[in-house]
């Protein structure tokens, strides 16, 4: 069943061809999904494989805060984190991006001049989603505005799951354009999407928009990102590889809190999407706690000791 052409022609996409395509896409056998990712998790990953992946785990994360409660020194402390994990050992990667609501991108932009590293923000009435589209594209461009050079907007899940997909893919495209040249990531809210089918739609409508990323969750609904739900998802960015030559990046969030969780988590992006996924540019992990637990599984590997639980700031 043909794709609908997004680059070329959006005007002529419908909501019957879209929800031609994606009701055409293959069903999900969820036992076996869940299995499957149940098979990949027990995989051992050795010392020297394991040293390596705990930093390709850090330049991974998206260090995140997202608090009503955020401030100015608690967005700066975060972001000196970000460019400089562990103090004493100045061999650690940089974070991946720091994530923070539009109106704290000033402060982050201030404080990572010069390193490097993403900026990130929440936008389109996060966690919600539930504001006019106006609103949406206002707090886009504002965020783009200040600096932010990733947007992370939420799909509107109540029109999704009402059937209106021409709605939801409209307002991607339009956050999209709103994003000029900084990347969209589309959050779906996986939690809330009831079926690994639904997963695999929602993932392809949010590809065929634009998404540069597909994220599974705002970190606010439980459950957040889980193994089978990262499993359909890589799926999904390989198969429009595939088909389109395009790689869509994929970002896990909410819930990945060990080190033993990103291992994981890079264990299926290599099985599934292929290794050429296994870099930040593809492949990001929201997390706020994640990086303390690497960094201490990192000082373990190379010194045999854990550091104390106070070593490390904590998020």
């Amino acid at each position: 069943m043909p794709v609908p052409n997004t680059a070329s022609a959006p005007e002529a996409v419908t909501e019957r061809g879209l929800r031609a395509f994606l009701h055409g896409l293959p069903a999900v056998d969820e036992v076996g999904a869940a299995a499957r990712a149940q098979d990949l998790a027990t995989r051992s990953v050795k010392t020297t494989a394991k040293a390596r992946a705990i930093d390709l785990a850090v330049s991974m994360v998206d260090l995140t805060t997202l608090e009503g409660a955020d401030t100015p020194g608690k967005v700066r402390a975060l972001c000196a984190k970000a460019a400089l994990p562990d103090p004493e050992d100045r061999t650690v990667p940089t974070v991946g991006a720091v994530c923070v609501y539009p109106d704290r991108v000033g402060t982050a932009v201030e404080a990572l001049r010069g390193t490097g590293i993403g900026i990130a923000s929440v936008a389109t009435a996060f966690p919600s989603g539930r504001a006019p589209l106006e609103a949406k594209l206002a707090d886009t461009r504002a965020a783009v505005a200040a600096g932010a050079s990733e947007i992370d907007m939420v799909i509107d899940r109540g029109a999704f799951l009402a059937g209106d997909h021409l709605k939801v893919y409209e307002e991607i495209a339009a956050v999209k354009e709103a994003c000029g040249g900084a990347h969209l990531k589309v959050i779906l809210e996986t939690g809330e999407l009831a079926t690994l089918d639904n997963v695999r739609r929602a993932s392809h409508l949010a590809i065929l928009a634009g998404a540069d990323f597909i994220k599974t969750s705002t970190g606010k609904v439980s459950p957040a990102s889980t193994p089978p739900v990262l499993l359909v998802m890589l799926q999904a960015v390989r198969d429009h590889h595939r088909d389109t030559g395009r790689r869509i990046g994929v970002k896990p969030a909410g819930g990945i809190r060990t080190t033993k969780d990103a291992i994981r988590n890079l264990v299926l992006v290599d099985e599934i999407a292929g290794p050429d996924w296994l870099t930040p540019d593809l492949f990001r992990i929201g997390a706020s706690s994640l990086l303390n637990d690497l960094l201490m599984q990192r000082t373990r590997l190379s010194t045999g000791v854990y550091p104390g639980p106070d070593h490390y700031t904590q998020d």
